[in-house]
C-alpha cells in the first residue's frame, strides 16, 4: 500500500471518521495543509476510539489486528491496523534496520515482550522478516526468565539482542553474576525507552565487544516516528518520508518550529493509516532538528514523563542529571523515582541500582545525589523545611528490583505509592 496523498487523507478522514469530521467542522472545506489543522487532543481522541462503538474509525472493524497502548494507567487504549498497512509499517521499519547495522546473515534475538494485545514483539519479528537483508531470527521474547535465555543465546550464538533498555540491563546483570560470556553478541538494538548513560555501562560490563544503538523509533498509536541515523548519538533519528510527516511545535504556541535547536513536542501524521487516521497526533516526546540532514531530529525525553511531590513537580531528567553529576566513579547502573506518603506527607525516594556485590562509598554518594538534585530543586528543600514533604532519601538496590510494566518490560521511571481513595 503506498503512503496517502495528505490532502486526500484530510479528504478521507473529514468524509468517514465522526471524530476528524467533528474536529475539522470549523474550517474551510478544502483546507488541506497541516498547519491548517488543529493538533489533536489525545485525551479526545482516546475518549472517542473506544472499542466498540469508536468515533475515530473510518470504517467497520471488520479486516484488522487490535493492539493495546498506552501503559497500564488509566482505561485501556487500542490501535488498528489493516493487514496492509501493517504490512507497510513493518517494511518500512524494517528497512530502517540496515542503519542500525543489520548485517546479511545476523542472528537476531526478539527480547521484546507479547501477547495481552501487545505490539512490539511481533512488529520487531515481523519488521525484521521485511528487512532488506537476509537474517536469522530468534524470537526468545522478554517474559523469559535470564536463567534460561542466556543458554539459548549462548546456544544459538545470538549475535544481536533487541529489547528495551530494562530488559537488555536485566539480562545484562544475570550475565555478569553469572559469569557467562556471550561473545557472539556484537549490536544491541534497544527501542520503547530512552537508554542512559548508567545503563550503557552495566551492557558495556556484559557485552564488552558490542555496540549499543536505537532499533529505531516508533509505537502503536503514532506508528512510524523516526529511522535511525548511523553515528555516535542514538537519539538521532529521520524522519519515515514518505510513510509520515514528523512536526516539531513549539511548548507554547504550538507554532512549528523549523531551526535546529530549539526544542518542541513531537507531533506526527501517518500518511498510510486509514482506517484509524492519525493527523497532527502528540508522540509524547519533545526533540530538537539537528540541522545534519533533511529531516534529522533529536528525541529528548518525554513529553510529561514527571511527578508531583506535594507542592513540588520534579521530572525524571531532573534526577538523571543530578545522578550523571554526582557519580563521577560511573557505580549507579539504573534509577527509578519512588513516591510515598506517610505521617500525612508525601516523601521521594531516588532508587539507585548498583552492580552485584558493590556497596563502597554509597553513604558519600546518595549525599552527592540528593545535594544535586536539590540544587536543581531548591523548592523541594524549601517544602521540606516548611513541612510539607519529606526529605529526600536514597534506596540502594539492584537492577532486577527496579519496577518493570509486567505486560512491556519497560522500566516504571516513577512509580507511585501512595495510597488512593
Amino acid at each position: 500500500m503506498s503512503a496517502q496523498q495528505l490532502s486526500d487523507l484530510i479528504r478521507f478522514a473529514r468524509h468517514h471518521s465522526p471524530f476528524y469530521r467533528d474536529l475539522y467542522a470549523s474550517l474551510p472545506p478544502h483546507a488541506d495543509r497541516l498547519t491548517d489543522l488543529p493538533v489533536v487532543d489525545q485525551r479526545a481522541f482516546w475518549a472517542a476510539n473506544t472499542l466498540p462503538g469508536s468515533r475515530v474509525l473510518t470504517g467497520p472493524l471488520s479486516e484488522a489486528t487490535v493492539y493495546k497502548t498506552g501503559g497500564t494507567t488509566g482505561s485501556p487504549k487500542f490501535s488498528v491496523f489493516t493487514r496492509d498497512e501493517w504490512r507497510t509499517f513493518v517494511t518500512a521499519f524494517g528497512q530502517g534496520l540496515v542503519d542500525t547495522g543489520l548485517r546479511p546473515g545476523h542472528r537476531v534475538a526478539d527480547l521484546f515482550y507479547a501477547g495481552e494485545l501487545y505490539a512490539s514483539f511481533l512488529f520487531l519479528l515481523d519488521s525484521l522478516a521485511h528487512a532488506p537483508v537476509d537474517n536469522v531470527r530468534l524470537p526468545v521474547g522478554g517474559g523469559a526468565p535470564p536463567e534460561s535465555t542466556i543458554p539459548t543465546l549462548r546456544d544459538l550464538a545470538a549475535q544481536v539482542l533487541t529489547g528495551t533498555p530494562t530488559t537488555l540491563c536485566r539480562l545484562a546483570e544475570q550475565t555478569v553474576a553469572s559469569g557467562v560470556r556471550l561473545d557472539a553478541v556484537e549490536l544491541l538494538l534497544f527501542g520503547g525507552e530512552a537508554l542512559f548513560d548508567d545503563q550503557r555501562r552495566l551492557l558495556a560490563a556484559a557485552f564488552p565487544r558490542a555496540e549499543v544503538r536505537s532499533v529505531g523509533y516508533a509505537s502503536v498509536d503514532a506508528g512510524l516516528l523516526g529511522r535511525p541515523v548511523p553515528g555516535s548519538d542514538a537519539r538521532v533519528h529521520r524522519a519515515f518520508t514518505p510513510y509520515s510527516v514528523v512536526e516539531i511545535l513549539d511548548d507554547s504556541t504550538d507554532e512549528p518550529v523549523t531551526e535546529p535547536g530549539r526544542p518542541g513536542r513531537v507531533v506526527v501524521t501517518s500518511l498510510f493509516r486509514r482506517l484509524m487516521p492519525i493527523i497532527r497526533y502528540p508522540a509524547g516526546d519533545r526533540a530538537e532538528w539537528t540541522g545534519c540532514g533533511p529531516g534529522h531530529f533529536r528525541i529528548l525525553g518525554r513529553a510529561e514523563e514527571g511527578v508531583r511531590v506535594g507542592p513540588v513537580s520534579l521530572y525524571t531528567q531532573d534526577a538523571q542529571d543530578a545522578v550523571a553529576t554526582a557519580d563521577t566513579g560511573g557505580h549507579v547502573v539504573g534509577m527509578q523515582l519512588v513516591v510515598r506518603r506517610w505521617d500525612g506527607r508525601d516523601g521521594l525516594v531516588l532508587r539507585l541500582a548498583t552492580p552485584p556485590g558493590e556497596q563502597h562509598g554509597r553513604t558519600e554518594l546518595a549525599g552527592a545525589v540528593v545535594a544535586e538534585l536539590e540544587k536543581a530543586r531548591p523548592l523541594y528543600p524549601d517544602s521540606v523545611r516548611a513541612g510539607f514533604v519529606h526529605p529526600l532519601s536514597v534506596e540502594w538496590v539492584r537492577h532486577r528490583d527496579l519496577a518493570v510494566n509486567p505486560r512491556s518490560g519497560k522500566l516504571v521511571r516513577v512509580l507511585d505509592e501512595r495510597p488512593t481513595a
